[in-house]
């Protein structure tokens, strides 16, 4: 007698397709809501504008995504996949990396998710919850590789590189984004000799 209603108070959630047609549309659908959001912000992108950008029926993103809050949830969901398995390859290089490749590889993570790290920016800045969350999940992470690399470095010590560092992969992808040319290239190889030079010093060479 209840099983309706507690069909109808379930929280909505994203269709998670089986089928690879199933899984290439929603890809498709991420990927056009992604650059809609990133143009034109959060509130101000419609659900119909995301359809016509992916040339899908506006039934066919309601199906996967009930809702824009949900496509919003998606979207930080599958960013913090993508730089979860970033790190995991970073550390699987381990001992044997150098510290410069180490600096390279944290500075180059965001940058090479540009066209994802976009949205998330304009996502992560109306869900401030969900921001704090990912910037406490990418220290961990950060202070993580720093005491596999150097393991009697302190819990604290670690957690305060952390912090450096991500402000500075930040950093990295502004400049990244907001300088061109000659200016861009040679703020970004400064800033990584910095980073080298910093990491060298706490890590030893």
């Amino acid at each position: 007698m209840h099983s309706n209603k507690s069909r109808s108070s379930s929280p909505r959630v994203a269709l998670e397709p089986q089928r690879r047609h199933g899984r290439a549309r929603v890809a498709a659908l991420m990927q056009s809501a992604a650059a809609v959001i990133a143009e034109r912000g959060f509130d101000a992108t419609t659900m119909a504008e995301i359809a016509a950008r992916a040339g899908a029926p506006i039934g066919s993103l309601y199906r996967f995504f009930p809702n824009k809050e949900i496509l919003a949830q998606s979207l930080i969901r599958r960013y913090v996949e993508l730089v979860d398995e970033a790190f995991t390859k970073i550390e699987h290089g381990g001992k044997s990396q150098t510290i410069a490749a180490l600096a390279d590889a944290l500075l180059d993570l965001m940058v090479d998710l540009h066209g994802e790290t976009q949205v998330v920016v304009v996502l992560l800045d109306v869900h401030s919850p969900k921001r704090r969350e990912f910037r406490a999940m990418v220290r961990q992470r950060i202070a993580r590789l720093l005491r596999l690399r150097r393991p009697r470095l302190s819990p604290a010590t670690a957690e305060n590189m952390a912090a450096v560092l991500l402000h500075t992969m930040k950093a990295m992808v502004r400049l990244n984004t907001e300088e061109k040319g000659e200016v861009r290239a040679g703020a970004m190889s400064e800033l990584r000799k910095m980073i080298r030079l910093y990491l060298a010093r706490k890590l030893g060479k």
